[in-house]
């Protein structure tokens, strides 16, 4: 009887213990610093693979391909770090998701430096991987399909549509409470697959300034470059603004509660 009673007193601090660790609050590292090395480390292999993907296969790829590598890879990369900053991995989307209370102000710009380092990076890493002559031929991976003025207003309008989808879909599966899915890794991959072949001949599909900023920059091809910011980031904008007046939730939508 002693005995049973002793194991029942070991086993009531074991579970205190352990309600204990659990509540107790992350530190500095995992609520500041590790989130941002995710959001860069992320948004550098998603850049990396999606460039090697152009620039390996510049002349035979089509749209099928590029759509599946960049597709896997934020589905992969969302997947795994999730938990650790959100996996963001572009722009519009750490401004949606603040702008529907997904994160606090503080994280906003630690965020965005993060991304665009990350593009960088792995644009560097595409162009250590690959033959000079490729790599050239590919212009880093730069997006090179605008060639006249006549072009840019349907690619803009397709990266705003485009961006406003992909969004909606992570604000929806990932910040509002009502439509939350564990599935969201999987809906974003598809979703940037979809994109890509159905807008890649009018723009290129981008959606992300991350992923265009670092080709721009290791390559030296700017042309049309700010059509790669401003549809993107209106396109998200956008995205927001629906989530925040008509689809989301009573505690994320402003009006009509």
């Amino acid at each position: 009887m002693e005995e049973e009673k002793v194991e029942l007193r070991e086993l009531e601090r074991s579970s205190e213990d352990k309600v204990k660790k659990e509540a107790k609050p992350p530190n500095r590292f995992e609520r500041i610093i590790q989130p941002c090395i995710a959001e860069l480390v992320g948004t550098m292999f998603f850049v990396f693979i999606g460039c090697v993907s152009v620039i390996e296969n510049v002349e035979a790829a089509g749209r099928l391909q590029p759509a599946l590598v960049h597709g896997l890879a934020v589905a992969v990369m969302v997947a795994c770090m999730a938990e650790i900053s959100g996996s963001h991995f572009n722009p519009p989307f750490t401004l949606a998701i603040f702008l529907c209370g997904g994160m606090q102000f503080a994280m906003v710009i630690p965020y965005l430096i993060s991304q665009l380092v990350g593009g960088v990076l792995g644009a560097a890493m595409s162009k250590i991987m690959t033959s000079k002559e490729n790599y050239i031929n590919a212009t880093g991976a730069a997006f090179t399909i605008l060639q006249s003025e006549e072009q840019v207003p349907g690619a803009i309008f397709a990266e705003i549509a485009m961006t406003c989808l992909v969004t909606m879909v992570v604000l929806l599966g990932a910040v509002n409470g009502k439509s939350k899915s564990p599935m969201v890794p999987f809906l974003v991959g598809c979703t940037v697959i979809v994109n890509i072949l159905a807008g890649g001949d009018v723009s290129g599909t981008c959606l992300n300034p991350a992923r265009a900023l670092g080709p721009a920059l290791l390559a030296g091809y700017w042309d049309y470059h700010w059509v790669y910011w401003v549809g993107p980031i209106s396109g998200g904008l956008i995205a927001a603004a629906l989530v925040r007046l008509l689809l989301g939730d009573e505690k994320i939508r402003v009006i009509m509660k």
